[in-house]
């Protein structure tokens, strides 16, 4: 049995960097689909980004074949490259500088350790229409704060 992969569309934004920031997820799964947002009054854009992806994956309660598909390269670079030296190295970067956001790799480490997850790009604001979906989605979460 093949079994259907769930998708996650993430993105995290920021009205100033640091500032206030909202993030956003949206999952489907077959013909399932949800969504969910939050925001922060102090935050980064990165920061943002990250805790749309550990959100949408702390939603799945069981062992899933999933895709995130991300407009952040520094997630998706972290993720796939960046992190294994990283815990090599006791989250030092390559300079022994402590990793910014660690709280947060460790916490997205986590969640996808859980998983079998795929990565994939996709460039911002060019109309992919689950990334322009969750772009409004964490924006409009900022505004609600």
């Amino acid at each position: 049995m093949i079994q259907e992969e769930v998708h996650i569309y993430t993105d995290g934004a920021c009205i100033g960097n640091p500032g206030p920031g909202g993030w956003a997820a949206l999952l489907r799964y077959a013909d399932n689909e949800k969504a969910v947002s939050g925001a922060e009054k102090d935050s980064t854009n990165n920061r943002m980004e990250l805790t749309a992806a550990i959100e949408g994956l702390k939603l799945l309660n069981r062992k899933c074949k999933v895709l995130i598909v991300t407009d952040s390269k520094y997630v998706m670079d972290g993720m796939t490259s960046w992190i294994h030296n990283w815990k090599k190295n006791n989250w030092l970067t390559s300079s022994k500088k402590p990793v910014s956001n660690a709280d947060l790799w460790k916490k997205l480490s986590h969640e996808t350790a859980k998983h079998d997850v795929r990565w994939e790009w996709v460039k911002g604001h060019s109309g992919h229409p689950e990334n322009e979906l969750v772009d409004k989605l964490a924006k409009d979460a900022i505004t609600k704060l």
